[in-house]
């Protein structure tokens, strides 16, 4: 669809569970968003072909959209059409041989939001006010017959008040046959809920729901000529721990050779008493690490949370996003954001590294699972070099922590890979006068890279890290929360005072790392220890949904040989004094 560098290595992506829904939405929005024409270069640096499948509806005009199976409860999707919109209403047919008389009952259906009731009327293309909705535009390779702004105006809506499900706020088309709906339990309410691993395990041992998602699959991959792997956003806190784990094991057994990328998602817990809920929350992310990362190619668990135990820490601060951790359309923006970053170096153009590739760099003895911190966004001075910008945290950590792990201790990690995007070119080196003295080792590199590359290398020595530097931004237009900092002009840069009128933003500057990181033994560890203390067998209708009490105990032990994984010399004592006690 968008030609730029060599052959796009398409992904297939999965997500799983509604928390998983809010990222998604989110994510597919900043793809969205960053198809904006401002810039031939920095628009190309990401291939959208990766993501997305080109297709034409049964009226024959082409379209563009995600490669995604989405599996959610009933209920979660409010005003979208299960079959979506892009072929048209797919109605059956309904008539019947009854030769008496009939009466018709229907439904009204679920009102819109005024942002949808908005992106509605733009289906049609540009509004009176110049605004354009993407949605509706046959695709052309010609991008330059594309109208450059590509965002829908709000109005002043404030979309905090009216989203209770992530279909609430996504803005793209959807192909028919990516939701793919759980109509056996529901999305709210006290009844039927998917609230433990064994539930979701059992849900893809019921050959209709195999059979239908097998279907989907061959019709993503028999398409795909250079399939790099799957990227899958899994909730990691409710029974879709255990659909995840079924997922993963489905796709490592029939398409070995392929990257499997998992990302565990937890929404912030609010937590006001322990009670069997949390209990179960903390089962099904112990099982949920254990399987999936067993079955994937790499696992990075991801939340706001400070930890992920039976009393979670609070959630983790972000100096320049004054975001309300109550509501998930705040915080799957965040990880969301961070994810369009981390994900970048399998969806370049110019980058020949793969799914499988990323993994490898971090699977040495057995360490499958890794962090991921992000500075979103990355905070930079308006018109400050770079250099200037990473000397300024000396031995403070750049990013903040979004896998639960806790502050890291030290620089020390075993891997990693780190993303920077959004600097412009003029402000990536200092641009010393001749003759000067640099101010430190950074000041004197002559490309930015060789300043990110140097910065990693002094702060992290030893490490095997490999960086990447983007030029174009991440884009957060609207349906995105304009949660940012008052101090932030509309490109995301830090301004020396508050303006006299606030302006929205548009877009950020973010840092990015993934990490095989000792903070992973002490996280790991504790969950261990936290369940390895109680008597499980209090949650007997945990277990009667279908995990026998041997396999969990069996996936504790393999949680801790997990751990250790990640342990370095400051944790050996401390290790053999707990082996001492148990």
């Amino acid at each position: 669809m968008f030609e730029a560098g060599g052959t796009p290595r398409p992904a297939v992506t999965l997500q799983l569970g509604s928390y998983a829904g809010f990222v998604g939405a989110h994510w597919w929005n900043l793809q969205d968003a960053a198809w904006s024409r401002d810039s031939e270069a920095a628009g190309r640096e990401i291939c959208p072909d990766v993501l997305y499948r080109a297709g034409r509806t049964l009226g024959r005009p082409e379209t563009y959209a995600p490669r995604l199976i989405l599996m959610d409860l009933k209920g979660s999707l409010n005003s979208l059409k299960e079959e979506g919109c892009l072929y048209g209403d797919m109605k059956r047919d309904t008539s019947v041989a009854w030769p008496g008389s009939l009466s018709t009952h229907q439904e009204d259906p679920p009102a819109k939001n005024l942002f949808l009731q908005d992106l509605s009327k733009l289906e049609g293309g540009i509004s009176s006010d110049g605004d354009f909705s993407p949605r509706a535009l046959p695709l052309s390779k010609d991008v330059s017959q594309l109208p450059k702004q590509l965002h829908v105006s709000q109005k002043g809506h404030q979309l905090e008040g009216s989203v209770q499900v992530w279909s609430d706020y996504l803005r793209v088309h959807l192909h028919p046959r990516s939701i793919f709906m759980i109509h056996q339990y529901n999305y709210d309410g006290e009844s039927s809920q998917l609230e433990a691993f064994g539930q979701g395990e059992s849900l893809l041992h019921n050959s209709t729901y195999l059979e239908e998602l097998e279907d989907r699959l061959h019709f993503y991959v028999e398409e795909c000529d250079y399939l790099q792997g799957f990227q899958i956003l899994c909730d990691l806190n409710n029974g879709f721990s255990g659909v995840g784990a079924k997922v993963t094991e489905l796709l490592h057994d029939e398409y070995s050779g392929r990257g499997i990328l998992t990302w565990g998602l937890t929404p912030v817990i609010h937590n006001v008493g322990v009670s069997w809920k949390d209990f179960y929350r903390l089962m099904n992310t112990v099982l949920g690490i254990v399987h999936l990362s067993t079955h994937s190619s790499l696992f990075c668990p991801l939340s706001l949370n400070g930890s992920l135990g039976l009393k979670p820490e609070a959630p983790v601060t972000l100096p320049y996003v004054h975001y309300d951790a109550s509501l998930n359309y705040h915080s799957s923006a965040i990880l969301a954001t961070a994810l369009d970053t981390l994900s970048a170096p399998y969806r370049l153009h110019s980058s020949q590294f793969s799914m499988v590739q990323l993994a490898d760099a971090f699977n040495s003895s057995g360490r499958k699972v890794v962090a991921a911190g992000a500075a979103v966004p990355f905070p930079m001075a308006y018109g400050q070099s770079l250099p200037d910008a990473l000397c300024s945290y000396q031995l403070a950590v750049p990013w903040t922590p979004l896998s639960s792990c806790g502050e890291q201790k030290d620089s020390c990690c075993f891997a990693q890979s780190v993303v920077l995007r959004g600097i412009g070119k003029e402000n990536l080196i200092s641009n010393l006068p001749p003759g000067s003295q640099p101010k430190s080792a950074l000041h004197a590199c002559e490309t930015g890279e060789e300043v990110l590359g140097s910065y990693l290398r002094a702060r992290c020595p030893g490490t095997f890290s490999t960086s990447y530097l983007l030029q174009g931004p991440c884009k957060v237009l609207p349906p995105y929360p304009q949660f940012f900092s008052a101090l932030l002009n509309k490109h995301g840069f830090l301004l020396d005072k508050l303006p006299r009128c606030s302006t929205a933003v548009e877009s950020i500057p973010v840092l990015t790392a993934l990490q095989s990181s000792p903070a992973l033994y002490s996280a790991l560890n504790s969950l261990y220890k936290e369940l390895h203390r109680v008597d499980v067998q209090r949650w007997a209708s945990f277990f009667s949904a279908g995990v026998e009490l041997y396999d969990f105990q069996e996936a504790l032990h393999e949680l801790r040989t997990l751990s250790q994984c990640y342990k370095t010399s400051l944790e050996f004592d401390e290790s053999e004094e707990e082996a001492d006690s148990d």
